[in-house]
């Protein structure tokens, strides 16, 4: 059976707050005519309003003494009745009349007059596309909902939703194995039978993780991915599963090993290790093109090594040459006669070596003299040219445009992979190529002819390859990172529908022109009138070079009664252990309800609640759960947290029991001193990692190996969502993808980030997604201001434009932009996707130079206003250190294991972070809690305590939080209620 709590079920809050009770439970006057009409006696008068507020609220009918009894009393309060009055237990009869009564009153069928076969419709549907039970539960509940019907007892829908599923799926399972043949059913059954490398299966091979880039890597990931290619041919038995199912399959598949998959009939075990095997297949492709591009990019570092070499070598023969220069410049200005001058000359040249050798020193010089490393490239690109061509021919790489040069040059040089010679002979479509490029590649002969160097022809291929692989411009089919991404986003006939709401939804005009006349003129304006107000501002001056230069603006210091408050609530705060507090806020907002198996049935396990509170302090803080296991005093053992961890919780699950925290943290008061729900904050911080995987790398700025944990953070501390990225990744390509992921109550609608945080792609989607991003940018004097028209301009301000936005072009893609952010609103692409490609400068590529243009204009908005407005510029820089505090605050937590990440899986390393949130998440949580109790008590004894005083506090408090010490755990026990209310001094 489900488990209710995963689900939308509606259920009584076990401690409803007053401001809930108000809002759901008062008896309106309408109402009370309605109850007067039909009860007679104040008790049953009582029974009927409970029934009747109930429903409203669950759309079903509880037993009278399954209401709590604050409801209770509430309805009581409203019908103004004494506290006497009890309700009524009406007889079966009376009862069935309430019902009917009740149902007519508020225009609802019940759920025995076809209730059933609209959520078995509705399940139906949706379990094309889904797969948990609690997900097809919640669908016939909306449904049945919008349909006016009244829901049946839980345990009714359980039994449809598995029904559907098994019904569903069962066809699914079917249609595969019907499109198998003999042979691959035997190669799939042969992938479960052990006595493998140290007696696993082949099984375990399939889900192999790729390791971090290098040559020999490399050659192992092409391996594999012929391995898979031969288990079965093609993709073709899946024609027609949904994408989401097939990863719902290969998840279980992942999660389950060779004996469990044993246990499955057939045609089910068929079917998931089909989706395993697609799976990887997907993900090795990602990986190839990954580590291609990392491998030519190490190719390109290795010959500006070699360029710096070479210039170190010569540059003792540079400073001969020099010196000899020198000299002759001396014997000219003092020899007045051309012979003697030539004479002393050639006596000079003759003592520094000969002349042949002088001019073959200049000539080497000379060969080095600029920045062109691209024929130093080839000695490092032959040790890798077998595993490349290898590599291309099992991606099967296609252009996205209808420019075919490059593949066109890719296929050449496969046709003559095995040719000696050193030139390439007759005319070449070289348009892919750079003017340096060009110069290396080509060479005259004696004829007129051009001739192209066959060796640095090939790396300049494979080196453009690279290129567009990451701007799209070349796509791996069967790719998810690379895939070509016209196919990933929706036609214009599919968009044209949805423009005119879409564009109502975030006040944008829903035509080019207009939406084009309407930015130039925002941005005219706001030019004009910063242009204007530029004496009178006072914090921005333009020195003569035409540099601007912002004032700094003093920091507001606290205040001696924040400091007093502050000191207060740090005296009175009650020590806590990590586990005590992930108990308490655990009590409050029943987090752990979405942790539990695949199948998406109640947790079999015993002590589930308190297992699942002691795996997430475990993974949470990084101890791990061999180190966890020593302190719990034999409560648990390590396979016990680890099964747990990879049998019941996955980053989905963590994100749902984070979610849970937010929504409940966004009923709280005192958050709402410290800033505005309708802002956030995105940073990121370095997660030390092992470099034997594929998303470790470098980080220039931190310094070691290791990947970033991107965090959201709302203006009022608590973290909305994080995603873990490589090092080398621009930030700002993951800003968006945060917000829209973000499916909390906190909503915000405004970002603030660093400089890693923008570009100008990144400006033109976030305006088209009704999201403003406001960074704090570093050298942001370096940043040009774009004119919104060629004739403009300024008294002031003239100096810090240069060019002028492109409005044609954006007149001109304006379809295409919409198709871009109705495909990210629809799920089909993720905003990041794009962006990773859109942050890579492209000569093919429509979007990218659209993006930018728009771009141009939306971000010399936001430079106008910022260098015009000091509250914005005290906002952002407020802002942003709170999330960087939140990285600080997080990290206190991640105390195990010396805060290192040592799992190689991807999956694993993005669900570290997300348990680090929602531990950290908990604290916030309950800090707050903490802080309003003390507070209210403060005011108890006679401090006046004012909004201005709470808003310099911060939920960021560790010193009474215990991390280390043997950890005891009490899942049973109840904490106080908290109080979300604060009503503090004028």
């Amino acid at each position: 059976m489900a488990s209710i709590d995963r689900t939308a079920y509606p259920q009584f809050k076990r401690n409803p707050v007053v401001r809930e009770l108000v809002a759901l439970y008062t008896v309106d006057e309408s109402e009370t005519a309605f109850i007067v009409k039909h009860a007679r006696q104040p008790s049953s008068r009582l029974a009927l309003a409970i029934l009747l507020k109930s429903f409203q609220r669950l759309r079903y009918f509880p037993a009278l003494d399954e209401v709590p009894a604050a409801v209770l009393r509430h309805i009581r309060a409203s019908l103004k009745f004494r506290i006497q009055v009890k309700p009524a237990q009406p007889s079966a009869v009376t009862l069935y009349r309430y019902h009917a009564l009740i149902r007519k009153h508020l225009d609802f069928r019940p759920f025995e007059e076809g209730g059933l076969d609209v959520a078995a419709r509705a399940m139906r549907d949706a379990a094309a596309i889904m797969d948990h039970p609690p997900d097809l539960i919640n669908v016939g509940i909306e449904q049945l909902v919008t349909d006016r019907i009244g829901l049946p007892a839980f345990s009714t829908l359980d039994r449809l939703a598995r029904r559907v599923r098994a019904l569903v799926n069962g066809q699914l399972f079917a249609t595969i194995a019907q499109r198998l043949t003999a042979d691959e059913k035997a190669r799939l059954d042969g992938l479960l039978q052990s006595g493998g490398k140290a007696g696993k299966s082949p099984l375990h091979e399939v889900k192999r993780l790729p390791k971090r880039s290098s040559l020999r890597h490399f050659q192992e990931l092409i391996d594999h991915m012929e391995r898979l290619d031969a288990l079965v041919g093609t993709d073709a038995p899946l024609t027609g599963i949904p994408e989401l199912k097939r990863k719902h399959f290969a998840a279980e598949a992942r999660a389950l090993d060779a004996a469990e998959l044993k246990e499955f009939r057939p045609t089910k075990r068929h079917a998931v290790l089909l989706c395993l095997i697609h799976r990887a297949r997907v993900q090795v492709r990602d990986d190839l093109a990954a580590m291609f591009i990392k491998r030519m990019s190490k190719i390109h570092v290795h010959g500006k090594e070699h360029l710096d070499r070479l210039r170190s070598q010569y540059r003792e023969k540079a400073e001969v040459l020099v010196a000899t220069m020198s000299d002759v410049i001396r014997v000219l200005a003092e020899q007045r006669s051309d012979t003697a001058a030539g004479r002393e000359i050639r006596r000079l040249v003759g003592q520094r070596g000969s002349i042949d050798a002088l001019q073959e020193d200049c000539n080497a010089i000379a060969a080095h003299s600029g920045d062109n490393y691209l024929p130093f490239l080839w000695p490092y690109y032959k040790s890798h040219r077998p595993t490349l061509l290898r590599m291309v021919r099992i991606l099967n790489l296609k252009s996205t445009t209808e420019d075919r040069s490059l593949i066109d040059a890719l296929e050449l040089i496969l046709a003559q992979e095995r040719q000696r010679g050193d030139w390439l002979d007759g005319p070449m479509d070289l348009s892919f190529t750079t003017h340096l490029w060009r110069k290396t590649l080509t060479q005259r002969t004696e004829d007129g002819e051009e001739r192209i160097h066959r060796r640095h022809f090939e790396v300049c291929v494979f080196s453009a390859l690279a290129n567009e692989l990451k701007s799209g411009d070349v796509a791996v089919p069967g790719s998810e990172d690379y895939a070509d991404q016209s196919e990933q986003l929706l036609s214009w006939e599919e968009c044209e529908p949805q423009v005119a709401a879409y564009c109502a939804e975030f006040g944008l005009p829903a035509d080019p022109i207009t939406f084009v006349n309407t930015l130039q003129s925002r941005l005219m304006q706001v030019a004009e009138q910063t242009d204007q107000e530029y004496v009178d501002n006072g914090q921005v001056v333009i020195d003569d070079q035409g540099m601007p230069v912002l004032k700094r603006s003093k920091a507001k210091e606290m205040s001696s009664q924040a400091k007093a408050l502050e000191t207060a609530i740090h005296e009175r705060l009650r020590e806590r252990s990590v586990i005590d507090v992930l108990c308490d806020v655990g009590h409050w907002t029943n987090w752990h309800r979405h942790f539990g198996p695949l199948s998406g049935s109640d947790p079999k396990i015993d002590q589930a609640r308190e297992r699942y509170v002691l795996t997430a302090f475990t993974y949470g803080c990084n101890l791990g759960p061999n180190q966890a296991a020593r302190h719990f005093r034999g409560a648990v053992t390590a396979h016990m947290l680890s099964f747990v961890n990879r049998r019941h919780i996955d980053a989905n699950k963590l994100a749902a029991a984070c979610r849970d925290i937010i929504n409940s943290y966004a009923g709280l008061q005192l958050p709402k001193h410290w800033g505005d729900s309708k802002r956030a904050a995105a940073d990121g911080t370095k997660y030390e990692m092992y470099i034997q995987n594929s998303l470790a790398s470098y980080h220039i700025r931190y310094g070691g190996y290791g990947g970033i944990a991107y965090h959201h953070v709302s203006d009022t501390y608590v973290a909305l969502f994080s995603h873990f990225i490589p090092c080398g990744v621009w930030e700002a390509v993951y800003i968006i993808d945060g917000l829209l992921k973000n499916t909390s109550d906190i909503q915000p609608d405004i970002v603030h980030a660093d400089t890693q945080g923008q570009s100008l792609p990144v400006f033109g989607l976030s305006y088209l997604l009704g999201i403003q991003l406001m960074p704090r940018i570093r050298n942001w004097q370096d940043y040009r201001f774009f004119r919104p028209d060629t004739d403009a301009t300024y008294e002031h301000i003239d100096a810090l434009f240069r060019d002028s936005v492109d409005w044609d072009l954006i007149e001109t893609h304006w379809k295409d932009l919409m198709r871009v952010v109705l495909s990210i609103k629809a799920g089909k692409v993720a905003a990041s996707t794009l962006l990773r490609r859109l942050g890579n400068n492209s000569r093919k590529n429509r979007l990218y130079h659209s993006f930018r243009a728009l771009g141009s204009a939306v971000r010399t908005l936001f430079l106008l206003q910022y260098i015009s407005d000091q509250d914005l510029r005290e906002q952002i820089t407020a802002s942003t250190n709170k999330v960087e505090a939140y990285n600080g605050f997080s990290k206190y937590f991640f105390f195990g294991g010396e805060g290192v990440i040592a799992d190689n899986d991807p999956v694993e390393q993005e669900k570290a972070v997300k348990y680090n949130d929602l531990v950290a998440n908990a604290v916030i949580f309950h800090n707050v809690v903490e802080q309003t109790r003390i507070i209210r008590s403060l005011m108890r004894e006679g401090w006046k305590i004012t909004a201005e005083d709470v808003a310099a506090l911060s939920p960021y408090m560790t010193s009474h939080i215990k991390r280390f010490g043997d950890y005891l755990i009490d899942a049973e026990a109840v904490p106080e209620p908290y109080e979300a209310e604060l009503a503090l001094a004028a």
